[in-house]
């Protein structure tokens, strides 16, 4: 019980350091293209990682965890920050939430697949439930969408919830911050090349947000967020801590009525409270 209450604890801070991720890309592309933005993110994440493990002198990873590193490094390290970028350019981050709303289900498949998680019935109907309720508040928001971007969010998802459950599993063996700085330093020769080719043109028309967009989501999005997700993930069930992703929509709206002073509707209020049900629904279910 008390490991299963320290994963949704860990589980939690990460969902709300990944709360800023999709403002924060959406700020950075402003500035940077998208794939230059997916590299350097990974580069500077990478180097971090590669520093904490020599500082802590972790052991290598065995070569039967390599191809689960390679998922890993795809599906988080590439797959989503580069997805999810490009989708930005077609749809507004109202939007995208229809997307992230269905990424714990996305990560409950893969627990059940890569994992071997078997939740019971009524695990599935408080996930779908939960789901729902987030795409229908943000169909209800409005927003300007395209076929292209749909798709896109829809490909980010499921690499997303791929490299989620697979970091989970990986995490029970190497820990939860090695898993990700292993991905990381994995993915650095090929990322740095990228970083290279796509540099921008001009570095004098990139404000100061944009930076910052580049900065929250290299440390916190690539890196120490997942530091605490995976450990959730491991200590407390990939299926049953990853229903916390349908606060994380709540959570960047919170974040953007407070720091940005956007406009926060009421209802968000009370889907935000069914939200809640639904996650203690599934974590008591599970």
């Amino acid at each position: 019980m008390e490991q299963t209450s320290k994963g949704w604890g860990s589980g939690l801070l990460g969902v709300i350091i990944f709360s800023g991720s999709l403002p924060a890309t959406r700020v950075a592309i402003g500035g940077f293209g998208p794939v230059f933005l997916t590299c350097a993110r990974a580069v500077i994440a990478a180097l971090l990682g590669a520093a904490l493990l020599l500082m802590f002198r972790q052991r290598r990873p065995a070569a039967s965890d390599l191809k689960p590193l390679l998922v890993v490094a795809l599906g988080v390290v590439v797959g989503f920050p580069l997805l999810t970028g490009l989708a930005l350019q077609h749809i507004d981050a109202a939007h995208s939430v229809v997307f992230v709303g269905l990424l714990p289900l996305a990560t409950a498949l893969f627990g059940v697949l890569r994992g071997g998680e078997r939740p019971r019935p009524a695990f599935w109907i408080f996930s779908v439930i939960g789901s729902l309720s987030v795409a229908g508040f943000a169909v209800s928001r409005g927003g300007s969408g395209s076929v292209v971007g749909d798709l896109l969010m829809v490909a980010a998802i499921v690499a997303c919830g791929l490299g989620y459950a697979e970091g989970a599993v990986l995490s029970r063996r190497l820990g939860g911050w090695q898993v990700i700085c292993w991905a990381l330093v994995l993915a650095l020769p090929v990322m740095a090349i990228l970083a290279v080719v796509t540099l921008p043109m001009r570095w004098s028309g990139i404000g100061t947000s944009a930076w910052l967009g580049l900065a929250y989501v290299s440390v916190f999005s690539m890196l120490i967020g997942f530091v605490f997700w995976y450990r959730g993930l491991a200590l407390g069930g990939i299926a049953k801590v990853g229903q916390l992703q349908l606060l994380q929509p709540f959570f960047g709206l919170a974040l953007a009525g407070l720091l940005l002073h956007e406009p926060v509707a009421p209802a968000m209020l009370a889907v935000t409270a069914v939200i809640v049900l639904c996650v203690a629904g599934a974590k008591r279910f599970a």
